[in-house]
């Protein structure tokens, strides 16, 4: 299948190269921006990962399932080697103790660099407390919007002011997998991390600062392609079966009756960095979702604001983006893969006929996504047997063991290919 989704991503990248205007930024690096860009993605097409570049797909597992904890500290990131935060944890500690520099050291560590910054975040459970927290983040606010919070950004870190979380918060997303199994046509099945009353305990706000749900009801012969039908020709001769009967059978199968997409909204886009892992994210909370309360994945669809690439990043843009191989590129292609055994007189209609690609980052097709259910929480208590419990299966990210078995065994990717990685710095 086509994959459009490369496409459309490196499309967005020359666009930004074309038409972004220079504008100076948090960071001190630059960017060249655009304003108001949309990514849509059919799930049916594939799941939502780039192949125009290596992606870390442990890393955006990870990111999303501490989300989904509830999590705000970097600790459970670092203890399973995800670090997209490390830089905004460590400049959140330098500020602090640049502040108190020559004062009394608060923190009985000396921490001379970044690096043993993590070290001391990954072995010492007090120091990861106390500095390892981000503030009331998405993960705060997915879970618990509105309670109390320990450890605020911006507090005195001497021990005297930290709270324990004695005010349950809004937990939205138990609320919206309530309401999808109660409510599914609702038009406020939607969760907010832009809690502005919190915005300055950040270390900072969210950059994609909210998403909603969207769910229609799946027609019978949409319904029928979901089945394996190879599964039950033994005792079922679907040519004679009636309307009625079909859907009798669906229904004992546990067939899906709808479909769900997502959308979400972000006001700031790192595009080289952070756009692919948010893509991926999404896709991997849609389908998660889906999962739970027995949904198809239907649409993930992305409305961007402030699209940007950093002046860092323009050289690795344009690698992504790629450009036309000469026929002797592509004939050396071949033969680097043993498609042709020479390398001269080879016609490009030939090339095209072993599916050579045209350009030096061509897509490859798009990966599968499969996700082992057997042991989440079902609704009669037997594993593998009968509808999940969607809101114990979310009460579940909660628990570290919970996570881990998503991450080492449930979660997997298959049929991935994709072209090397290239790198670029990140911009705290």
């Amino acid at each position: 299948m086509d994959n459009t989704l490369d496409k459309q991503y490196t499309g967005l990248l020359q666009d930004i190269l074309d038409n972004g205007v220079t504008k100076s930024d948090r960071t001190g690096t630059g960017t060249l921006s655009v304003f108001g860009r949309h990514i849509r993605h059919k799930m049916s097409d594939g799941f939502p990962l780039l192949t125009t570049k290596k992606m870390d797909w442990k890393s955006i597992v990870t990111e999303l399932l501490w989300f989904l904890r509830g999590d705000t500290n970097i600790k459970f990131l670092v203890d399973n080697d995800c670090h997209i935060w490390d830089g905004d944890a460590y400049k959140n500690f330098e500020k602090w103790y640049n502040e108190h520099s020559g004062k009394e050291d608060y923190t009985g560590y000396y921490v001379p660099n970044k690096e043993e910054f993590i070290r001391l975040i990954k072995t010492d459970d007090e120091f990861a407390k106390k500095w390892g927290d981000l503030g009331p983040i998405y993960g705060k606010q997915w879970r618990s919007w509105g309670g109390e919070f320990s450890l605020h950004i911006g507090l005195e870190r001497d021990g005297s002011q930290d709270k324990i979380n004695f005010k349950q918060g809004i937990d939205q997303i138990a609320n919206l997998i309530n309401d999808l199994k109660t409510n599914p046509d609702s038009r406020r099945l939607m969760v907010n991390a832009w809690n502005v009353g919190e915005l300055d305990s950040m270390v900072l706000p969210p950059c994609h600062y909210g998403f909603q749900v969207y769910t229609r009801e799946l027609s019978d012969e949409e319904r029928y392609d979901l089945i394996e039908k190879d599964k039950y020709t033994q005792f079922v001769n679907w040519q004679n079966l009636g309307t009625d009967r079909i859907r009798e059978v669906l229904d004992e199968q546990n067939i899906p009756k709808r479909a769900i997409s997502l959308m979400w909204n972000q006001r700031s886009v790192d595009t080289f960095l952070g756009l692919p892992f948010n893509i991926a994210s999404y896709g991997l909370l849609l389908e998660i979702i889906a999962k739970a309360v027995n949904m198809v994945p239907d649409e993930l669809i992305g409305n961007l604001g402030d699209v940007h690439l950093y002046s860092n990043h323009i050289e690795q843009a344009k690698e992504q983006i790629g450009r036309e191989m000469v026929i002797e590129e592509r004939v050396k292609w071949a033969y680097d893969r043993k498609l042709i055994d020479y390398v001269t007189m080879v016609e490009t209609e030939e090339l095209d006929k072993l599916n050579v690609p045209t350009r030096t980052r061509q897509p490859y097709p798009l990966p599968t996504l499969n996700i082992n259910t057997e042991f989440w929480p079902y609704e009669g208590g037997e594993c593998g047997v009968g509808p999940l419990d969607a809101v114990k299966v979310f009460e579940s990210f909660k628990n570290e063991t919970f996570c881990k078995c998503l991450l080492e065994e449930d979660i997997q990717l298959s049929n991935y290919q994709s072209h090397p990685t290239i790198k670029a710095p990140l911009s705290n």
